[in-house]
């Protein structure tokens, strides 16, 4: 067995293939053919029921450790969009690259959100909680909390909390790594450190509950800084097509959330941002939920501290 890290082993066959572009699941192919044994414990995992789970695991790794693997050298680089994401040891810039020939299977591991049938595992919405979590922590490093609605003291009777609050919330600290000297300029010039996010989780959306889910999302996001519908699924393009226009509209925004590998996960519709938050509207989540009080008690000892543990975020 290899002491090369997965990383290493990533850039090692990127650095011999250079000018060509691969996507994760091409790299996974050639590492688990390249280096067989550093793979069998983890391929007898009971877990893995076949080649092509054990495969995606490979693929969601690869994906979830992109920083690491940009990291190993400066001339590796990837690209998100058009999709699927790419990956390549740059050549000099007068060599001529050859295009990429994307395998039908290769869209398909990228593009299985928007599938009308898919070919990924059926969950539950609170199955895909952790998984967003996931993303928003890698690919926008934010710091979430989940808001359970089971923890609201429902004060104003049946109903009286009906689209309240979101599914998760999410903080991120604009300010988090700046000089020490602009901090304290944005602290005592009221400028803005922090954003907050709000997200609505749906498992898929059709023409009969877009546009619910999408007014559920107006509603449950109308305090912060941005707002987003997620789902892992949309049904067909006229969906698709009342989402654009709805977003315009309203400043939602839309996320595709891919389960087999949440790293490969995208803002479909960026959010229109807020410059403040509506600290009133939030004031009335607060009343009435415990984990949302949570989070703003979260929020609050960043601004006074600066200080960001852990352990108390991107809990499910």
């Amino acid at each position: 067995m290899s002491r090369v890290s997965q990383s290493q082993k990533v850039a090692e066959f990127l650095k011999e293939n250079p000018g060509e572009k691969f996507t994760a699941r091409q790299i996974a192919e050639a590492i688990i053919a390249r280096y067989p044994e550093d793979y069998l414990d983890k391929r007898s995992n009971p877990r893995f029921s076949d080649e092509k789970a054990f495969l995606q695991q490979i693929v969601a790794e690869i994906g979830a450790q992109k920083a690491s693997i940009l990291r190993q050298d400066n001339k590796i680089h990837w690209q998100d969009k058009p999709r699927p994401r790419v990956y390549w040891f740059e050549v000099n810039a007068n060599e001529e690259e050859e295009e990429p020939d994307w395998s039908d299977s290769d869209l398909d591991d990228e593009d299985a959100a928007i599938e009308v049938i898919t070919q990924q595992q059926i969950l539950a919405e609170v199955e895909l909680y952790p998984l967003l979590v996931q993303y928003l922590k890698s690919e926008h490093h934010l710091y979430c909390l989940r808001i359970d609605e089971k923890r609201s003291r429902n004060s104003r009777g049946s109903g009286g909390n009906h689209w309240l609050h979101p599914d998760i919330v999410a903080m991120e600290p604009v300010a988090k790594g700046w000089n020490e000297l602009v901090q304290t300029c944005v602290r005592q010039g009221g400028s803005q450190s922090v954003r907050l996010w709000a997200f609505e989780v749906k498992r898929e959306l059709t023409r009969a509950t877009v546009r619910k889910s999408f007014f559920q999302a107006v509603s449950n996001s109308s305090w912060a800084n941005e707002g987003y519908l997620v789902t892992t699924s949309i049904a067909d393009t006229l969906v698709e097509q009342e989402l654009r226009m709805l977003s315009a509209l309203h400043g939602i925004g839309v996320i595709l959330l891919v389960t087999e590998n949440p790293f490969e996960s995208e803002i479909l519709l960026p959010a229109r941002a807020r410059p403040e938050v509506d600290w009133q509207s939030a004031n009335r989540i607060v009343d009435e939920n415990e984990d949302f009080r949570d989070f703003i008690e979260q929020v609050s000892m960043y601004y006074q501290t600066g200080i960001l543990r852990a352990r108390d975020w991107n809990k499910i």
